[in-house]
């Protein structure tokens, strides 16, 4: 088993474009229902089968309020109102069988305007459901 620490993650969104730069935390989750499909014949045991899948992505940033950073990025994305594009994986190195590409659409269903108590450094958290199939490449 290789271990990694997580030092160059990538994020890149449509519209604000490369976000690892302004990143310090990135998290991808997918997940699946559970579904209860218990019977009689169960036995007294619960029985469950999977049903639709989502996911999310979480990320915590530092904010630019310059013009055309990341502020005015998320808030232009933000009142579009629908999915936007992403990709993440766990190093900006080269695409890989070492480091696979997660890709699909993600809702902006939230905005930062402003976070943060004297003396903080502007920034927040988002966490955005992903819309469709997350995917997953090597190459």
């Amino acid at each position: 088993m290789a271990l990694m620490v997580l030092t160059a993650a990538y994020l890149n969104l449509t519209g604000p474009g490369n976000m690892h730069g302004a990143c310090s935390k990135i998290n991808l989750t997918a997940e699946v229902e559970e579904k209860d499909v218990t019977t009689y014949a169960s036995l007294g045991w619960k029985e469950v089968t999977g049903g639709l899948k989502s996911g999310s992505l979480a990320f915590s940033f530092f904010d630019d309020y310059t013009d055309d950073a990341m502020n005015e990025d998320l808030w232009t994305i933000f009142l579009a109102g629908v999915p936007v594009a992403f990709d993440a994986r766990a190093s900006q190195a080269t695409l890989g069988v070492n480091n696979p590409k997660y890709t699909g659409l993600v809702l902006p269903k939230s905005a930062i305007i402003l976070n943060g108590t004297v003396g903080d450094v502007a920034g927040g958290d988002h966490t955005w459901p992903t819309s469709g199939a997350i995917t997953r490449a090597v190459a």
